[in-house]
């Protein structure tokens, strides 16, 4: 049996396109399709505090949406509140640590992190800031401070769960009557 010979390389690199005119044309017009970073778009924004800015401020969603918010947004009353106290970040995966979602999850930030610092040309002052932002949102993705936290500019101890819900009284409480009439008591022959 003759066995197939293999080829030198699975990955094969060629040139594309030609040195000409076209050349000249990109290097005239800006090209929307790689510069679409909206913050971009102020009027003497320079690209090192747009990339800063583009950093704080996924840190700081990130930090907020997964950290800061407990519970279920939506739909949370058929869960019977068993996930009130808990932060988005630890219902993922049930609470595992080491899982793919949270590997990628923890990867997001260094990665824009390290993009900001490049792109800033290592400004020691703009590295101080998005290094401090990724330490904050880093830290409480550690699985050393799983249901721990660390609240800042808490308004209260109670870590009420979003979003709240109506309180209703316990049960047992009477319920309030209009008019001094009393209620109506349903009995089985109501429901034939």
């Amino acid at each position: 049996m003759k066995s197939r010979g293999r080829s030198g390389s699975l990955l094969k690199v060629e040139h594309v396109g030609r040195s000409t005119v076209e050349d000249l044309d990109q290097n005239t017009y800006v090209n929307n399709n790689a510069n679409w970073i909206i913050i971009d778009t102020i009027p003497g924004m320079q690209p090192q505090i747009s990339w800063t800015l583009v950093n704080l401020l996924y840190q700081a969603l990130s930090y907020l949406m997964f950290h800061w918010v407990t519970g279920i947004p939506f739909q949370s009353d058929m869960h019977a509140g068993a996930y009130d106290d808990l932060t988005m970040w630890e219902q993922i995966d049930d609470g595992a640590q080491y899982t793919p979602a949270k590997k990628w999850l923890f990867s997001v930030p260094c990665v824009l992190f390290l993009a900001s610092t490049h792109y800033t040309n290592y400004n020691p002052w703009l590295f101080a800031v998005n290094l401090c932002a990724l330490v904050l949102t880093l830290l409480p993705k550690l699985p050393q401070l799983h249901r721990q936290r660390v609240r800042f500019l808490a308004d209260d101890r109670s870590g009420a769960s979003t979003p709240v819900t109506l309180s209703f009284p316990p049960s047992g409480a009477s319920t309030p009557v209009n008019g001094g009439t009393p209620p109506v008591i349903i009995t089985e022959s109501h429901f034939r």
